[in-house]
């Protein structure tokens, strides 16, 4: 049953009480009465409205796939698995700089510039990630 319904059954009820309106008791009754069939009412419509939303973000969240399918080239039989990207970005990587010998760690932000300085000498190092290992 719903409150749409369940404030109709009220409101049934009321009227068969034949409540005097006269009286403070039967105003008060009334007045109550009243404002649930407007609460129900109002429920009613944002139920409409958010089944609505709820439709309308269906259809973005599908756009967005889609979009996201098509500008990373993710396809159906291709899973994209995101704990692969987040251990990427979390790995630290070494390098020894050919000048001084210092080990220098950096991590995958600095390495995706293909291109470091030496914090102890100030050597220019390149490098890149398309290799397993840091050069």
């Amino acid at each position: 049953m719903t409150i749409g319904e369940k404030v109709s059954y009220i409101k049934g009820l009321a009227e068969g009480l034949a409540l005097d309106e006269s009286t403070k008791e039967g105003k008060v009754l009334a007045a109550i009465v009243d404002v649930l069939g407007d609460i129900a009412e109002n429920l009613a419509e944002v139920d409409e409205e958010l089944d609505d939303v709820a439709d309308v973000m269906t259809d973005l969240e599908e756009s967005v796939t889609d979009l996201e399918d098509e500008v990373y080239g993710v396809d159906d039989e291709d899973e994209y698995d995101d704990d692969d990207f987040d251990e990427e970005l979390d790995e630290m990587y070494e390098t020894t700089c050919p000048k001084c010998g210092n080990t220098i760690r950096f991590d995958y932000d600095q390495a995706a510039g293909e291109q470091l300085d030496c914090p102890n000498c100030g050597a220019h190092l390149e490098f890149s990630l398309d290799d397993d290992d840091a050069e």
